[in-house]
Parts: structure tokens; sequence; C-alpha cells
């Protein structure tokens, strides 16, 4: 038997805690920037910048995933993507992730080990490390994750660099993460595209420092939802923002799955969360970079986000306890 066979064999108090951590950090390859990985008391990464963006993120069970929604693979993957795309959203590129685990004892070893690989892949998407981490005993499966990036040389775009006259612009799909909620929670795996927007969001980690290198005044990620995040910036920068929906791309897709599930696409794409793309301002002048598209103004009024001119009437995005 291999060892990855013999490691998603029983449970994880079987296995023990040191078992578990050899299991799902053995023969795996770590980049330049991994000066020390994992096996000491603590991790060591390059920041030739001088400098450490840093961002946090904890996915509790039955809250932000459902394992009959989603496999384990899926749910690391997200994990690292959620918080890769903060360090997008500063201009960043990502470096490095460490790794908090927490899970009952009769937890399948196979579970772990298959979010562990989901962790190791998506990190290595975007170029970065797994560098360290802890695991637990805990009634339910919690995942909390660390993410660094590396700066490069340049100022950190922040939430609160928007003036008025700068033009807004996202990078990245709006409203398949929410459509995939909709779907799922209606019982249906399908369409398939739409549904893994959910399960597992694959941002564009490259279009945060092309951003910053054109001249972004101002960027976020959108985790709660178009309309929420741009209230951060406006709220940040004292300044108002106007969304015009005529510049909003909504996927033929989504158009389907609104019309199956008696939904409007256009709602997904204002307000709903966790496609995790980018979203920021510009000078009017900037040349924006290849992927990003034009989708309002920043306007003088400091009166929140507006669409097409008007107040929006309706949730603008998620939140918790709310």
């Amino acid at each position: 038997m291999s060892t990855h066979q013999a490691s998603d064999s029983g449970t994880v108090a079987g296995m023990g805690e040191f078992g578990l951590i050899r299991a799902v950090t053995e023969n795996r390859r770590q980049p330049a920037g991994t000066l020390l990985g994992p096996g000491d008391d603590a991790a060591v990464v390059a920041a030739p910048d001088g400098r450490v963006v840093a961002t946090t993120d904890v996915l509790v069970q039955g809250v932000h995933f459902r394992l009959d929604w989603s496999t384990p693979d899926q749910v690391g993957r997200k994990a690292v993507a959620e918080n890769f795309a903060d360090v997008a959203a500063m201009g960043a590129v990502p470096t490095a992730v460490l790794v908090g685990l927490a899970c009952p004892p009769d937890t399948p070893a196979k579970v772990v080990r298959e979010l562990s690989d989901g962790l190791w892949a998506e990190a290595q998407r975007a170029g970065a490390g797994v560098v360290g981490g802890d695991m637990v005993r805990a009634d339910q499966l919690v995942v909390s994750i660390t993410a660094l990036g590396d700066l490069q040389g340049r100022a950190p775009v922040t939430r609160s660099g928007a003036r008025p006259g700068d033009i807004v612009a996202v990078s990245g799909r709006l409203g398949w993460a929410a459509a995939g909620l909709a779907t799922l929670g209606r019982g249906f795996r399908s369409p398939v595209a739409v549904v893994n927007a959910q399960r597992a969001p694959e941002p564009d980690y490259a279009a945060g420092p092309a951003a910053a290198i054109a001249g972004a005044t101002a960027m976020i990620d959108v985790s709660d939802g178009l309309l929420a995040d741009l209230g951060h910036i406006a709220e940040a920068s004292g300044v108002g923002i106007d969304v015009l929906t005529e510049h909003l791309e909504i996927d033929r897709k989504l158009v389907d799955v609104g019309t199956a599930l008696g939904a409007d696409p256009l709602t997904w794409v204002l307000t709903g969360g966790e496609d995790h793309a980018l979203v920021a301002t510009f000078p009017s002048f900037a040349d924006l970079p290849e992927g990003w598209r034009r989708i309002g103004s920043v306007t003088l009024a400091d009166s929140g986000v507006t669409v097409d001119g008007e107040q929006y009437h309706g949730e603008s995005g998620w939140e918790h306890w709310r």
C-alpha cells in the first residue's frame, strides 16, 4: 500500500497528530521563496520587499461550506483562493499560506488529505507555498488560513484612495458564485460551471499587481457583493460611486439559471459574493490592464454607492451576524 493510500484510511484520531501532519506535508514542492517549510517551530519565507502583506480568514463547516455540496479538495482550494484574492487586492503577489485545521476525531483521514490537496493545488496555482500551520481537535470542521504576499516595491493599494472623476473597473466574474449557491440551495448540481464557481472560485491573482502598476487608486476583493464592497471603498475614500448596469456582463448561463429559478441574474451580479473578482478605481486617463473593464465612476457625493444614479433598494451583500 502506498503512503498516500495509507493516509486515506481510517480517521484522524487513528492516524494521530504527527502522522496526519506527515501525510499532508510529505513530498510537496515549495517555491523558491519558501526558505524553510513545514517541520520546524516556524517557517521562514523570503520578503525581498522588506514588507509583508498579511491577511486571514476562517471557514466554518455549515457556514462557509458544506461537504454534501463540495468535495474536500474544493473546500481547500476555496480557502486559499479567498485569502490570496485579498492579497491581490492590495496589489501584492501571493507568496505563502499557513493553515489552521480543527476537526472532530472521527473525521475520515481521506477528507483531510483531499482538503490538503486542494490547499496545495491552489497555492501552487498562485506560485506560493503552504509553509506551516496547526491541527487541533474540535466539534466541527474549521479551516483557518493566513496568507502572505509581496508588494515588490510598490505602495499598497488601499480602500481609501478613490477620488472624484476616477473610473471604476472590475476584473473577474460577478454573480456566478451567488447563482451557484442558489442552484445548490434548490437541490440541483448543474450547470456545473455555475455551481463550481461557488464551490471553488478561481481569482486572477495577477490582476491585482497589474492594476497597481497601472495606477489603481483603490481596490478591493469582491467577497461580500459588488455593491457592499464598493461601499467600503466609498466610505474609506469619502466619495460616492455610481455603477452603470449597461456595463455589467451577465453571462447567458446566469440568465438561464435565473429563468429556471425565478431569480433576477442582475441581483446576483450586484449583490452576490464569493466570486472574489477584484474591483478598483483608476484615474480617468489610465489605460486599464488586460482583463479589466469599466463599470462605473467615482462621484463627488459622499453618498455611498448608487446604481444608474439611483439608490439601490435591497440588501447590498453579505454581512455576518445579520
